[in-house]
Order: structure tokens, then sequence, then C-alpha cells
């Protein structure tokens, strides 16, 4: 009696983590979960795809453009096949969350608009005294 009372048990827990998260797993078609080959063919494409948009963002890194966003992009086509991206996007999220939650927070708010302004005149203070000797001149164009 106790096992069939357990069983009632993880499938109410089961059913509320599935009412919270989409369940991991492959989410390819039917008709392509019921053919191996025709599944692994898809799994290797899915993988070549998201590992080429992931390459793109971090070649985009360094470079002009949305390098993480990009990155976040690959590892979303991962996690439509494969369980790992699907939990490593669960804990991006998850973080994300709470740091949103923390940056909401009024005293940390205050501190970081205390700090950017503090930073901010100290790069104008820096700026200026620049101008102030050099003149509006590059760098690498002064000549002492």
């Amino acid at each position: 009696m106790n096992t069939g009372s357990d069983r009632t048990g993880e499938a109410a827990v089961a059913a509320d983590e599935t009412t919270t998260e989409p369940a991991l797993g492959s989410r390819a078609p039917q008709f392509i979960k019921a053919r191996r080959m025709l599944h692994l063919s898809w799994q290797v494409g899915v993988f070549v795809v998201g590992l080429a948009v992931v390459v793109a963002g971090v070649i985009m890194l360094p470079l002009p453009g949305p390098g993480w966003l990009v990155i976040f992009g690959g590892m979303a086509i991962w996690a439509t096949e494969f369980v790992w991206a699907q939990l490593v996007l669960r804990w991006t999220k998850r973080k994300v969350t709470e740091a949103t939650q923390k940056a909401l927070d009024p005293k940390v708010r205050r501190r970081n608009i205390i700090l950017t302004t503090i930073g901010l005149v100290i790069i104008a203070a820096l700026v200026g005294v620049y101008v102030w000797k050099f003149g509006i001149e590059m760098p690498w164009n002064i000549k002492e």
C-alpha cells in the first residue's frame, strides 16, 4: 500500500514540477523520435547549428555585436534537444531572476546610483584634466 501512495505522491510532485517548468528531454517531433537513426541525425543537426551560433557569439564578444545574446540563443537551440543545455538554461534564468530582484531592492539601487555617479564624476575630471593639458587631440597624435 505504501508503494501506491508513494507513487501518487511522486506523481503529484512531478505534476507540480511540470506546471512550473517544461519537462526535460527532446522536443523533436514524434515521427523523428520513433526512428533511431533519424533522431540521431536530428540531434547531430541541432548540435551543429547550436555550435555554429555559440561560436558566432563567442566571436562577437570582443567585436561589435550582441555576443552574450547570441551565445544564449545557441544554448536555447541546444536546449531543444539536450537535457544538459536545458539544465544550464534553467540555472541561468534562475540566476538572472535573482539578480534582477536584488537590483530592484531600494538599498542596492541607491548604492548603484551613488557608485555610478562617483564613477562618472571621476571620469569627467580625468577627461577635463586631459583636455586642459593637451586640448582636443587624440593621444597618439601628441608629440612631446
